[in-house]
């Protein structure tokens, strides 16, 4: 199993949603299924049809949920900001000399903020966990190879 990694805001946001579509998503699908099936015909039937597929997009959002809430670990709030880690804001300066700050956290994670998030999944996130301030890194992106530094580290 991998490993989801969550702060204990996110878990309990993902758990709520998991909850609301269980019980009221569930509710209202069925609901649109019974009044389309009044239609008439289902083989012709386009509401019927785009009921069905919202249930599918439904119950494999529920699928998704279990999944991630069962392989959860939940982050501990970060106090250490000589390390770039889950829920760290980390400054970077490009070769271009641009610097740009992120929040380094999962994309589940994705804290209210206008701040763009790095995953430690993509190539970038992987490249800076655990870099220091002054740190250069390296890494493959889709469109080619890139070098930054991080610049600084801050508690977000």
């Amino acid at each position: 199993m991998a490993t989801t990694h969550l702060t204990q805001e996110a878990f309990d946001r993902l758990q709520a949603e998991l909850a609301e579509l269980e019980t009221g998503g569930r509710a209202a699908i069925q609901q649109r299924i019974l009044q389309a099936r009044e239609l008439g015909d289902l083989r012709e039937n386009a509401e019927y049809q785009q009921a069905k597929e919202d249930q599918g997009f439904l119950e494999g959002r529920i699928i998704e949920l279990r999944r991630m809430l069962d392989e959860a670990e939940i982050l501990e709030a970060v106090d250490d900001t000589s390390k770039v880690t889950h829920g760290t804001k980390v400054s970077l300066r490009d070769e271009d000399g641009d610097v740009d700050t992120y929040v380094f956290t999962s994309t589940h994670n994705k804290p209210d903020t206008d701040l763009p998030v790095v995953s430690p999944e993509s190539a970038l996130g992987a490249a800076l966990e655990g870099r220091s301030v002054g740190d250069k890194v390296t890494y493959e992106a889709p469109g080619g190879t890139f070098t930054v530094e991080v610049t600084a580290i801050e508690v977000f």
